[in-house]
């Protein structure tokens, strides 16, 4: 099952390589205020902050912070391919927020094992991010991984205590998938 999980990453890794990063809606979801990002913007546009205005989306055009805030909103959304374009714009590649929410957005699109990849490496550069070892947890059950979502949670604990707010909810979600 492993070697199988790797040649499906690798399958998709190769695969996303030959993918033109669309245009896609986007805005911020910081400052508490009503969200452009999908109130505004029509699909195409992303919310310019100093404009004040939806504008078609460059790379290099918006700040990280403006990114993660317009990627975090799509994929809350369910909107997760218009999230991973708008993620993959961001100068920093290893910020670890936006590897995370990379992950998150491939592993709610069904590409589990590439969620995975995004993952581990927003560990690797933050190993006390328990926001991604919540989301890891997940996509450990996703695949039946009860071991591997457990090690997370027991991470999270050591980090964060049982009254974070993701060791509740990975230890939900954990519990839900051991009653079936």
């Amino acid at each position: 099952m492993h070697k199988r999980m790797l040649i499906q990453a690798a399958s998709a890794l190769v695969a996303l390589q030959f993918l033109a990063v669309p245009v896609f809606a986007a805005g911020s979801g910081s400052g508490g205020g009503s969200d452009q990002t999908t109130t505004q913007c029509k699909k195409g546009e992303v919310w310019d902050k100093k404009k004040q205005k939806c504008v078609p989306p460059k790379e290099g055009m918006l700040d990280d912070d403006s990114i993660y805030d317009a990627g975090h909103a799509l994929a809350m959304a369910g909107r997760y391919d218009e999230a991973i374009a708008v993620l993959s714009l961001a100068a920093n590649k290893q910020d670890p927020r936006i590897l995370n929410y990379l992950g998150y957005s491939h592993r709610h699109s069904g590409r589990v094992a590439v969620g995975l990849g995004y993952y581990e490496e927003a560990l690797r550069i933050d190993p006390n991010y328990t926001l991604v070892r919540e989301y890891l947890g997940e996509a450990h059950l996703q695949i039946g991984d009860l071991a591997g979502a457990q090690q997370q949670l027991t991470e999270i604990e050591k980090r964060s205590g049982k009254g974070s707010r993701e060791y509740g909810m990975l230890a939900e979600q954990i519990d839900h998938f051991m009653r079936g």
